[in-house]
């Protein structure tokens, strides 16, 4: 069974960890990268690496999202794969949260990844073909004392993605959501010496996302959870 053809690669939200680790691994599979975030000088070691293109955005912008598109779809040959890694934490209790402050979270969060989804979702039907991965997180799933911004934002990303899995599979697009369920290792927080691989580490997680792009069609998976062995169920 042949892999999914898949040429070329969007990364919104670009940074280092889980989507460093995306755009490394997707270069070394030929892929063309292009890197997406509101601030593009931290890219600039990882564009390096890799040769990924570099694209200023503002994820809640609907014109800058529409304009990033055509300017990676013109500059990549088209775009196969979009990965939205964008999100905004605003920490506190529902009583004392600034609702300006939670509104620009969930317009990151949950608006950005809309309309990332609208814009692939209007070039990939026409092909027939690509794919959409949003990434989550424990507070997809699980809202936590004084995190409601964030899951509020990342509640509205998986029903999203459960929404579109549904109306785009049909046309040949692959949406999925990826349930980041634990702490993810960086040089920031390295992973305990009394507890080996109790954080998640960054470049296992791009495994997990291609071999989720790797799937067959008859069988694919609209989510996927991930976490470490030592967390508790």
């Amino acid at each position: 069974m042949s892999e999914p053809a898949y040429g070329s690669a969007l990364v919104i939200g670009a940074g280092g960890g889980i989507s460093g680790s995306f755009t490394r691994l997707a270069a070394r599979r030929g892929l063309r990268v292009g890197l997406a975030a509101r601030d593009v000088a931290k890219l600039e070691t990882l564009a390096t690496q890799t040769g990924a293109r570099r694209y200023a955005v503002d994820a809640a912008s609907p014109d800058a999202m529409a304009r990033l598109f055509e300017q990676a779809e013109a500059e990549l040959g088209g775009v196969d794969v979009v990965l939205y890694n964008a999100s905004a934490r605003v920490p506190g209790t529902v009583d004392s949260l600034d609702p300006s402050e939670v509104l620009a979270s969930l317009q990151v969060s949950a608006f950005g990844g809309f309309l990332a989804v609208r814009e692939a979702a209007r070039r990939m039907i026409v092909r027939r073909r690509g794919a959409i991965l949003l990434t989550g997180a424990t507070a997809s799933v699980k809202g936590f004392k004084g995190s409601s911004a964030f899951a509020m934002g990342k509640f509205a990303l998986r029903g999203l993605a459960q929404s579109a899995a549904r109306e785009l599979a049909p046309q040949g697009i692959h949406v999925a959501h990826f349930v980041i369920d634990g702490a993810v290792r960086s040089t920031r927080r390295p992973d305990p010496g009394d507890a080996p691989d109790s954080t998640l580490d960054p470049d296992a997680i791009a495994r997990s996302y291609f071999d989720v792009l790797d799937q067959h069609r008859s069988a694919w998976s609209w989510e996927i959870e991930l976490r470490p062995w030592t967390e508790s169920f």
